[in-house]
């Protein structure tokens, strides 16, 4: 197996994430709420006073996390289309490659359908070459080369932020997909054939069920760790589950929630509630459980203080993970954040999965969509 990884890799090569793009009705008030709610940095800025007519667009960062925020100043504009049919939602789920025409090549050649040519971008702070791929539903895949990691892109106006305030965010660890029931396995493939990905993980609808749900995922990756890609389908149950409840708001296949990493959850939760970030919560019984589930809790974990911020605590064979959800980031029941912090652990909080999701179906029954 180790053998296999490696040459996918060597045949594929991929540096990591490297930036999400979200097309939104209004990016300006997006790029803001980023800012005083989650810390970021607003990094640059391109638009009619850079000469681009058509589109707003604002970059920003927290620590190695790259975002961009765009909204189309013109009705018929296909990120309107994309805003009406989906809402607010990620468009871009950007690679970081070294060499982007080789990459552009490799994908198509694989069956991969182009999305935007190569094209080179120029800046009096760095360059770009990029190209871009269809993946599932509306989503695409940048493909970047970037060697020095120039942000915001080069076409943009750099801005100094001095009011960003971070909340401890690090990096991407993984990005999760929703595909309608039956497409799971097509996109597995997808990426094994396109990207030389292997399966890291599966779920079946006994591991990841409630009284109510229940949904499948399979998680593909690089063999590094440096891209994880979870793909969930819906499977049956005795009411509506949470990916169905996606799939119905977004109109289709598409990102569910990214999930970043932060040295210290405790200290980007606490900061996070103070600022009134919306956050999961759990019952008080999930953390009587905790010694009874946890070998050895290390020493600079209080119990009590996770049960206070609602962070969830599991752990595998290479260490400890605590994590937590936040609630959607838009008023349609489509995208949010899991922020994680990992002391060793490899997997996804297997642990967590009936307590994780039987707190998304509280806000789903409160919606009236269960």
């Amino acid at each position: 197996m180790t053998d296999a990884i490696e040459a996918h890799k060597n045949d594929f090569p991929i540096k990591g994430f490297h930036h999400i793009e979200f097309w939104v009705a209004n990016a300006y008030q997006s790029a803001h709420y980023y800012r005083a709610i989650h810390g970021y940095e607003i990094a640059g800025y391109r638009g009619p006073e850079t000469g681009t007519s058509e589109t707003a667009t604002y970059a920003l960062r927290q620590g190695d996390v790259r975002l961009l925020f765009t909204s189309a100043l013109e009705p018929d504009h296909e990120i309107n289309d994309h805003v009406r049919r989906h809402g607010p939602g990620v468009r871009d789920v950007a690679i970081h490659v070294p060499d982007a025409a080789k990459a552009l090549e490799m994908a198509t050649s694989r069956g991969a359908k182009e999305a935007a040519p190569l094209q080179a971008l120029q800046g009096d702070h760095g360059n770009w070459s990029v190209a871009a791929i269809h993946a599932y539903g509306d989503t695409i895949h940048s493909l970047v080369e970037d060697e020095a990691l120039v942000w915001p892109p080069p076409d943009f106006r750099v801005r100094n932020d001095s009011l960003a305030q971070p909340i401890g965010l690090g990096h991407i660890d993984h990005v999760v997909a929703n595909v309608e029931l039956g497409a799971m396995d097509e996109w597995v493939e997808f990426y094994e054939q396109v990207f030389g990905f292997v399966l890291l993980r599966h779920f079946d609808d006994e591991a990841i069920s409630t009284e109510y749900s229940a949904l499948m995922s399979k998680v593909v990756w690089d063999g590094e760790g440096v891209i994880r890609l979870p793909i969930n389908e819906p499977a049956t149950g005795r009411k509506k589950s949470q990916i169905e409840e996606y799939l119905d708001f977004y109109g289709g296949s598409g990102v569910q929630h990214i999930a970043i990493t932060t040295e210290s959850l405790v200290e980007t939760v606490a900061e996070a509630r103070r600022r009134g970030m919306g956050l999961m919560s759990v019952p008080d019984s999930y953390y009587a459980e905790i010694p009874d589930r946890i070998s050895a809790v290390p020493a600079d974990i209080e119990i009590e203080r996770l049960r206070e911020l609602g962070i969830l605590i599991d752990e595998d064979d290479g260490g400890i993970l605590l994590q937590i959800f936040t609630r959607m980031m838009q008023d349609r029941p489509t995208f949010f954040y899991e922020f994680i912090e990992r002391r060793g652990a490899m997997g996804f909080g297997e642990g967590n999965f009936k307590a994780l999701f039987e707190a998304i179906e509280r806000d789903q029954a409160a919606r009236g969509n269960l």
